[in-house]
């Protein structure tokens, strides 16, 4: 199994990218959302990758951190959910929107993705709904944005444009962040004695209310929420 690709954007299609890796080019899909956020050719580059298999076919999907890697592979569990369509699901919405979609029964929201129908989006919401509190609460984790090492950048078969430069170390952008807050916020709740479904809709519903919460802020009004009411 390929998990991580790691070397410099040779050229980039409509939605996929090939990856020159110490002269071995990988040709690798990845989303919309994914592809605008690549460097341009002859820049370093890494993805962690999920290889698909069949009798005729060997396909590279790329991401850019495990959180969406994994939450790519959960979507394909659902019937008549192939690569395509999770790739565009993630696409449109990202892993942290694909998250408070499915927690919130937004089927609308899934609905979005190019090529994906209101009965599939709706078998995406009810097949999904028990399981995205444990993908939610793995966040922190795994948003880690993948970044190649100093040693898998060969200079020497770098493009001119491209020597002496070093690989830039990744910074956590803002979904990655809220993702780790959102995560951290669900985690306190279940210790809490909350249950992880009620916890997950109730940091989701405040999250997409107040994108830029932090954890101590989701934890506070998602206590409010699921606080009794008379």
């Amino acid at each position: 199994m390929i998990g991580r690709i790691a070397g410099r954007v040779d050229w980039k299609g409509a939605d996929q990218v090939l990856i020159d890796v110490r002269g071995v080019g990988y040709l690798v899909h990845v989303s919309d959302r994914t592809m605008a956020g690549l460097p341009p050719a002859g820049e370093a580059v890494a993805l962690y990758t999920d290889l698909l298999v069949r009798e005729d076919l060997l396909q590279l999907f790329g991401f850019p951190t495990m959180l969406e890697k994994e939450w790519h592979r959960l979507l394909m569990t659902v019937q008549g959910v192939g690569a395509k369509a999770s790739m565009a699901i993630l696409g449109a919405l990202g892993a942290e929107g694909v998250a408070r979609a499915i927690t919130l029964g937004d089927a609308r929201a899934v609905q979005a993705a190019p090529g994906v129908g209101p009965k599939l989006a709706q078998r995406v919401i009810l097949e999904l709904k028990s399981k995205a509190p444990g993908l939610m609460a793995a966040g922190a984790g795994l948003s880690a944005v993948a970044a190649p090492r100093d040693d898998e950048v060969i200079e020497a078969e770098a493009p001119v444009q491209a020597r002496g430069r070093a690989a830039t170390p990744a910074v956590p952008g803002p979904a990655q962040v809220r993702a780790g807050y959102s995560a951290d916020a669900l985690s306190a709740l279940v210790n809490l004695g909350y249950g992880a479904s009620d916890a997950a809709e109730a940091v989701a519903t405040v999250a997409g209310e107040m994108p830029d919460a932090d954890t101590a802020t989701l934890i506070r009004l998602a206590l409010k929420r699921l606080a009794p009411r008379n």
